[in-house]
């Protein structure tokens, strides 16, 4: 499977290329949107697959070298033949005190992207998914079967000697069992569901509690729920990273809500008490008679709650005087009345400038 194909970008795609087709597939072939649909699920994986290689760094470069995303300690040499690192050969080389672990591989950790909406991630959101992994098998608990023997392979000792000869003499090389994989023993009578392994391939519907206060790239870590372990080994992790969607009136910065009211002339001259939006509904704000065009007024306790618990943000609104782009007569000989009443001599205010030249030259 070629992953530059798969997600239909170059080889040469940035990581945001990458991401964009990745979500407009997964969105396209996703199980949930599919029921029943094969070909959809299978797709699906591939996309996935494809992302998890070419969104990490270290993984894409081995795949553009080598044509596999696997990342470890050995090196591909001649012909794309594996070799191990040095100490690790050494190690068995020698049978330096045995200190290889007897234990089973734990599960796999699965990955799962998430979008949820603004208000989602300001106030939590409970959002059910569906995960095809491999679980514990139900039959067997996980045992691969019923009924424990010594390894006829090992004897129960879990792992295997070779004797090597080589210009240096004869070496003994000890190793792990690659029969009952270092535990010694082995199952008798194996399970018919999962054929000894003690793992089935499932769908599962998982819960994942969406916290208030999550930000846009979050990951969150359901402890256990990735794909089982082998016999006697612990469950991988579900990692959930999160992606939020953009809200048409609001911005959050940090803990704070941004947003921008409009007000007429005659309000912001005269001053009024104007209904604002916020994210738990409309508030009434205060508007100070004489305000200006960009001043920002401060609703406290109105913007987000803390993802660690400490407090709540406020609500900054952006306060815009429109000017009326349409006068009727009576207007316009109040405003021309208004205008030589107060034979306002209006000049640059040089606070402003210094402002401008940060905001848009950075100096």
């Amino acid at each position: 499977m070629d992953y530059y194909e798969t997600l239909g970008v170059e080889k040469n795609a940035s990581k945001e290329e990458i991401k964009k087709a990745y979500k407009t597939l997964a969105k396209k072939y996703h199980p949930d949107l599919n029921p029943g649909n094969k070909e959809s699920e299978q797709k699906f994986k591939e996309l996935n697959e494809a992302y998890s290689a070419l969104n990490d760094d270290s993984k894409r470069e081995n795949y553009d070298r080598y044509g596999s995303a696997e990342t470890n300690n050995n090196f591909q040499g001649f012909n794309g033949q594996n070799f191990q690192g040095f100490e690790d050969a050494f190690e068995n080389f020698f049978d330096l005190g045995g200190r290889r672990g007897r234990g089973r591989n734990r599960g796999r950790d699965i990955k799962y992207e998430m979008e949820i909406t603004f208000l989602e991630a300001c106030f939590g959101v409970n959002k059910e998914i569906n995960i095809s992994k491999l679980d514990k098998c139900e039959k067997c608990k996980g045992l691969g079967g019923e009924g424990e023997e010594n390894c006829k392979k090992c004897k129960g000792t879990g792992r295997i000697q070779k004797t090597f000869r080589t210009p240096f003499g004869v070496f003994a090389q000890t190793t792990m069992c690659d029969s009952c994989r270092g535990q010694g023993k082995t199952i008798k009578h194996v399970c018919k569901e999962c054929k000894g392994y003690g793992r089935v391939k499932n769908n599962k519907k998982i819960t994942v509690k969406i916290p208030a206060g999550v930000f846009e790239g979050s990951t969150l870590r359901l402890t256990g729920e990735g794909e089982a372990g082998e016999v006697g080994a612990r469950n991988g992790d579900l990692f959930v990273q999160i992606f939020v969607t953009s809200h048409e009136m609001f911005i959050r910065k940090e803990d704070d809500i941004l947003v921008e009211v409009p007000i007429s002339f005659s309000q912001a001259a005269l001053g009024d008490s104007v209904k604002v939006p916020t994210i738990r509904g409309e508030v009434n704000l205060k508007v100070p008679a004489g305000i200006q065009s960009g001043t920002m007024l401060r609703l406290k306790g109105e913007g987000v709650e803390n993802i660690h618990g400490h407090g709540v943000g406020d609500q900054l609104v952006r306060v815009q005087v429109r000017t009326p782009a349409k006068l009727s007569a009576k207007q316009k000989k109040l405003l021309e009345e208004l205008s030589k009443e107060s034979d306002e001599k209006l000049k640059i205010d040089k606070n402003w400038f210094e402002k401008f030249r940060e905001d848009y030259f950075g100096n």
